[in-house]
């Protein structure tokens, strides 16, 4: 026990208030003792996810707990909160259980653990040697496919959600049966981590497919960062356009009916829609029988010949990114 350690046969009772959630570098627990103490002699406060925290000294009788390492977004930690401290030979909590969450949302951690499992179109490289891959660390990152145009690399950015990563984080979650929301919870932070850990990389190509509305309109497919495919195709007419931007596929079909109502108020139903990758609201990748390509004919979708929507949709999983542009 050290010098200005707390000697007492008694247990020295504690106020203890936890924040109702937790942030790195602010306070998130505060402990008012009933008698003087010293930090050096408190014992590290208990949490499950483990926290690195350190106690910072406000008063002869207060000290608070900062935390100074990573959290894991999204995720609800358990602390033992101290009611009590004992030191007859060194200092112990006495503590009863309490639960906060974490709500340090770190995308630059994110996109450095999906860079890693190769669901990036870009590479990241460590400034320094890892000992532990699923740390936090500086690094930089190499756009992986110089050959994917420009309306995608120019959406790449370190450090934010952008659609990119949203895309895939989708691809992350749906092939690890995760509900695919685009957005992290707890349970795909674990599944992040527990992936870097077993070095469980993507299993499928970095795929991207962009739609051109310029005439004639097409629809060009790029697998591992080439493109591989392309056919002519329609999207939607002025009254029902198909939605201009990039958005990431989200629900898949082998074959649906297609209902809605169309601009003259009438109804329709369309049976053995085939190949059917939606990607914004309504508008999907999808085969449909016409008697020219080319040109706007569809209520917001993006139809193919059935031979170029089954080519092309076995590499639109969900996550892949669709780019429907004027150019």
């Amino acid at each position: 026990m050290s010098a200005g350690a707390v000697s007492t046969a008694s247990p020295v009772r504690i106020a203890s208030v936890l924040s109702s959630s937790i942030t790195t570098s602010m306070p998130f627990a505060r402990l008012t003792f009933s008698r003087p103490v010293k930090m050096v002699d408190l014992p590290t406060l208990v949490t499950k996810p483990a926290l690195t925290s350190t106690w910072q000294q406000i008063g002869p009788k207060e000290v608070q707990a900062v935390v100074t390492g990573p959290l894991q977004p999204s995720t609800e930690y358990t602390v033992d909160v101290p009611s009590a401290m004992n030191c007859a030979t060194s200092c112990r909590f006495t503590s009863e259980r309490a639960r906060t969450a974490g709500t340090n949302n770190n995308f630059a951690w994110e996109q450095q653990l999906l860079a890693e499992l190769n669901y990036l179109p870009a590479t990241f490289t460590a400034s320094a040697a890892q000992s532990d891959p699923t740390a936090q660390t500086p690094g930089f990152y190499t756009w992986a496919y110089p050959k994917l145009p420009s309306s995608l690399i120019s959406l790449w950015a370190v450090g934010n959600n952008n659609i990119i990563v949203r895309g895939a984080l989708m691809d992350f979650q749906n092939n690890n049966q995760l509900a695919t929301t685009g957005v992290d919870s707890a349970a795909t932070w674990r599944a992040l981590l527990r992936a870097v850990r077993n070095n469980k990389t993507n299993p499928s190509t970095y795929n991207y497919v962009t739609v051109s509305e310029k005439s004639p309109e097409t629809v060009r497919l790029y697998v591992g960062g080439r493109a591989t495919y392309h056919t002519l195709a329609n999207t939607g007419i002025s009254v029902d356009p198909t939605p201009l931007g990039t958005f990431p596929v989200y629900l898949r079909y082998v074959t649906q009916t297609m209902s809605g109502t169309n601009p003259d108020g009438s109804h329709y139903s369309d049976p053995g829609i085939p190949w059917i990758s939606y990607f914004v609201g309504g508008s999907a990748l999808h085969g449909f029988i016409r008697s020219s390509y080319g040109w706007p004919q569809s209520l917001g979708c993006v139809e193919m010949p059935f031979t170029s929507a089954q080519t092309i949709w076995p590499h639109t999983p969900i996550g892949t990114l669709v780019t429907v542009e004027t150019t």
